[in-house]
């Protein structure tokens, strides 16, 4: 997988009022220029530009490779450097310079410490073509009362030329200087941070009683709040005509989404004050849309196994879509970077075009990416005879059956299609692999690439064989008229270990561990005759049912 950071730097700009002159002659917003110098960035994919009128911010949203996402805050910085003027802005949101934050993110393929890296480079370019003062925080911080983004703000762009004199207080890159019309910037590394508003029919005092009890600052040291790594204040939203509990949830994960929403419900009814939907700035990450699906299903004890349905449900119980449309392809991350991506994947191409792929004169895809397929179809036949079942009058007394059989098939399925891809890819990087062994002479990367290219089918028949306990009690409770389905479903999930167990079979003669070779055998061996043992069981009972 490609390496992929995110971006999201915040500029104090909001209004959209200033219309400057493009490369092109023509007259765009201020706004807009910031966003053609991110988007014409080489390697930037810009996913969303999310601008507030009573906040005067604007917070971009890019991807990119750590090198791309470096030049293209750098060229968005450079652009709002002459156009936007920080002694004539106001706004509800705290901020202390024109580009006021610029987080980096690990995304994909990334770790921590590039965005780290990311945060530093970036640091030191900006110093170098603005010469204007940069901190760090996040995990990027230097010091550990940097760590905290309200804590570097402190006393906000006011304040910051008394504040740049205190030596406690010196920049981590650029001049101790206050620059007027720029103020400071923060750059950072940090997780995936969740910008999250929840709308609130109240004054704004109101609501910022509410975000006082329930961030982790609380009111003071003596009377912390009560949800872990959350900020939060309340601000008047003008151009809806409603007050907000604005918070950032830093850590999703430990405090999530529902549980904020719920929490602010809970202390808006105590004050008998009505919520009125939420909202999220920017975007966010599917596993966040997941985590509240799973929280209400359980709670409410409903049964929803699609991906679509479970974020409509979160659409719908947190009023995501109260102040404008909510719309999974343009505000969940991996729904995004999935379009930029798709044409290259295996389960992206028509039924006729993989067909005539595996037909192709190439190595690749091949019996790997077909078990695999073959597999991801059992497991579907094994979810649609369960849902030809559940719901239907006649066989009510089987929901509750139904409801624990069909969720491991679906989640088998959606798993199985992405080992499609996944073999294919094996067998891509072990030959890139070659032929760099070719000119190194490394014996020792070749074994490995051999191991690793056994590894991807050997999981593909572990996965398969978790699902015969599901498929020999569908066989048992399932729709009768859905009998040759079940019948079909057995023998493509016996398949698919038989060719992962030969596509096993012909890479681990070349590998020279004999401890190795024994146990993966062994292995394989053992789940071949699994799966063909539960596939004949299937069959027969699938024979006495009528």
């Amino acid at each position: 997988m490609a390496k992929l950071v995110e971006c999201v730097p915040n500029f104090s700009e909001g209004r959209n009022k200033k219309c400057v002159w493009n490369q092109e002659g023509l007259k765009e917003t201020v706004i807009d220029a910031i966003a053609e110098a991110i988007s014409s960035t080489e390697g930037c994919s810009l996913l969303d530009v999310d601008p507030g009128s009573s906040t005067n911010r604007t917070v971009y949203t890019f991807v990119g490779s750590p090198q791309a996402v470096v030049e293209g805050a750098l060229n968005a910085a450079r652009t709002a450097f002459p156009l936007i003027d920080m002694t004539k802005h106001s706004g509800e949101h705290p901020r202390m310079g024109a580009m006021d934050v610029c987080p980096f993110i690990p995304v994909q393929n990334v770790t921590m410490e590039d965005c780290v890296n990311c945060a530093n480079i970036f640091s030191q370019h900006l110093t170098d073509v603005l010469h204007v003062p940069v901190y760090l925080y996040g995990e990027a911080a230097r010091k550990e009362n940097r760590r905290s983004l309200p804590s570097v703000r402190a006393g906000e762009y006011e304040a910051l030329s008394e504040k740049l004199k205190r030596t406690e207080w010196a920049p981590d890159y650029g001049p101790a200087a206050f620059v007027p019309s720029w103020g400071a910037t923060v750059a950072g590394a940090r997780k995936f941070l969740v910008a999250y508003n929840i709308n609130l029919l109240s004054t704004k005092e109101q609501a910022h009683r509410i975000a006082l009890d329930i961030r982790e600052q609380g009111r003071s040291k003596d009377q912390p709040g009560l949800l872990k790594k959350v900020q939060g204040m309340g601000w008047y939203l003008e151009e809806a005509n409603i007050a907000q509990v604005s918070t950032n949830i830093l850590d999703f994960e430990l405090t999530p989404v529902h549980t904020v929403y719920e929490e602010i419900c809970s202390a808006a009814k105590d004050l008998n004050l009505p919520v009125v939907g939420s909202q999220i700035v920017g975007i966010m990450p599917l596993r966040a849309v997941l985590d509240c699906a799973d929280f209400y299903i359980q709670r409410d004890r409903l049964f929803i196994v699609e991906e679509e349905h479970k974020v409509r449900l979160v659409i719908s119980k947190l009023g995501l879509d109260s102040l404008g449309p909510f719309d999974p392809k343009e505000r969940i991350i991996e729904y995004m970077v999935e379009r930029t991506e798709e044409d290259k994947r295996l389960v992206s191409l028509s039924l006729q075009q993989f067909v005539r792929s595996v037909g192709a004169r190439t190595a690749a895809p091949g019996g790997g990416s077909v078990s695999a397929a073959v597999a991801a179809m059992g497991a579907a036949l094994g979810a649609m005879v369960g849902q030809m079942t559940y719901g239907k009058r006649q066989f009510d007394s089987l929901d509750s059956i139904m409801r624990r059989l069909i969720p491991p098939f679906h989640q088998a399925m959606n798993e199985l299609l992405v080992m499609v891809d996944a073999d294919s890819k094996a067998f891509s990087r072990y030959m890139v692999r070659g032929k760099h062994i070719m000119e190194t002479f490394s014996l020792d990367a070749m074994q490995e690439g051999l191991k690793q290219a056994v590894a991807v089918p050997l999981s593909l028949a572990e996965r398969v064989n978790l699902l015969w306990p599901c498929l020999k009690e569908m066989v048992l409770y399932g729709n009768v008229a859905c009998k040759s389905d079940l019948q079909v479903a057995a023998k493509a999930l016996e398949t698919a270990v038989f060719g992962a167990y030969y596509n096993v079979a012909i890479n681990l003669k070349d590998i020279a561990d004999e401890s190795f070779k024994v146990a993966t055998q062994q292995r394989a061996s053992a789940l071949l005759t699994e799966a063909r043992e539960s596939a004949n069981a299937v069959l027969d009972a699938a024979e006495r049912k009528n």
